[in-house]
């Protein structure tokens, strides 16, 4: 990758990449853009797959080094970094029963996803990559899998994609949901962690809670967001209890191959370490500072910037290598997982949550 002699155009790769991010925060910042909630991951994988099915021949192989330097090194970097958006204190302040919602909503998902994708016949690790988009949080989580799942960047791209299509559709229903009486067996507490607890992306949940709650009047939607957060922060477990898991397979997969008893090299997400202790100094952080969010911690502001450019500048470097081919091979199959994972979302997550929060009331 930067290996001597290589060095410039590894640079070269990483530019361009960088130039597409530029590009993805100023449409992101368009006024349309921002109404639908859009982030710049998704603009940056959006114009990387607009690029690597029309101009991509064009690209220099020599550049391609850059380009996975961004998917694989920077992408780790950004999820390491992305724990500054999160404290303890989320969790004392939201309470025991959005906690209890938010890890049984992921680990059903999951194995509600991993066992559809079996039944559908899936390609086992783009059935697991979509799995964990719709559970913990979205775009995030699916590019914090790839780097435990190891799979084919357009794999990652079509997780991203379901991730893109339900959640924008969650977005908009949640609050008509709301508006039209449908969640009015729900407590306002109840509604919040419902929304946090089920949709996939943050901006998503921010959306749809400043939709149903403009002005936070309620509480419904900054305990959404928190709510929402929680749910991030189980994305380093479940990594690490994955990338086990994970290992298990292979290594019994090589054992019968070779009929040999064959250690294999466990794989150990120590980018999801690094996201928990970050998690742990921003908690340390706002203590010192007495600061009542996370928002208010010196240079956090700048640092959540970064690490937005950082995870841009990753689902950017993916989408350059995705071209439409490899969805037309992967089949619809995919996009039919992620409908069922977005009803039993819907649905699933209305009773669990109605439940959980019912008992704790």
């Amino acid at each position: 990758m930067f290996e001597k002699g290589n060095i410039a155009n590894t640079f070269h790769g990483l530019l361009l990449i960088a130039l597409f991010t530029f590009a993805s925060f100023y449409l992101a910042n368009l006024e349309i853009v921002k109404q639908l909630s859009i982030s710049p991951l998704i603009v940056g994988i959006l114009l990387g797959m607009v690029y690597a099915n029309t101009l991509r021949i064009k690209l220099p192989d020599s550049w391609v080094g850059g380009i996975k330097f961004c998917t694989k090194q920077i992408l780790r970097t950004g999820i390491v970094l992305y724990g500054f958006r999160l404290t303890l204190n989320d969790i004392y302040y939201v309470g025991l029963s959005a906690v209890i919602v938010d890890v049984i909503i992921v680990a059903t998902t999951l194995l509600l996803g991993i066992g559809i994708g079996k039944i559908l016949k899936m390609d086992s690790e783009t059935a697991l990559m979509t799995s964990t988009g719709s559970s913990i949080c979205g775009a995030a989580a699916v590019l914090g899998a790839e780097g435990v799942v190891k799979c084919q960047s357009h794999k990652t791209a079509i997780a991203v994609s379901t991730v893109v299509i339900f959640g924008t559709i969650a977005m908009f229903l949640y609050p008509i949901m709301y508006r039209t009486g449908m969640l009015d067996g729900m407590s306002n507490t109840a509604v919040a962690i419902y929304t946090g607890g089920t949709l996939h992306e943050v901006a998503h949940v921010a959306g749809a809670g400043n939709a149903m709650d403009p002005n936070d009047s309620l509480g419904i939607a900054g305990t959404a967001t928190i709510a929402k957060m929680i749910r991030v922060m189980l994305l380093a477990p479940v990594l690490i209890i994955m990338a086990f898991m994970l290992n298990r397979a292979r290594a019994s997969i090589v054992g019968a191959d070779s009929n040999v008893q064959t250690k294999s090299k466990i794989t150990i997400p120590y980018f999801a370490f690094g996201f928990i202790l970050v998690i742990a100094l921003n908690s340390l952080l706002q203590y010192i500072f007495n600061a009542s969010s996370v928002k208010e911690i010196p240079l956090n502001g700048a640092i959540e910037y970064i690490d937005t450019f950082l995870l841009t500048m990753a689902m950017t470097a993916l989408g350059v290598e995705t071209s439409f081919d490899k969805f037309k091979q992967a089949g619809a199959k995919p996009f039919i997982l992620a409908l069922i994972l977005f009803i039993w979302l819907l649905v699933g997550g209305y009773f669990i949550t109605n439940l959980v929060v019912g008992y704790f009331n």
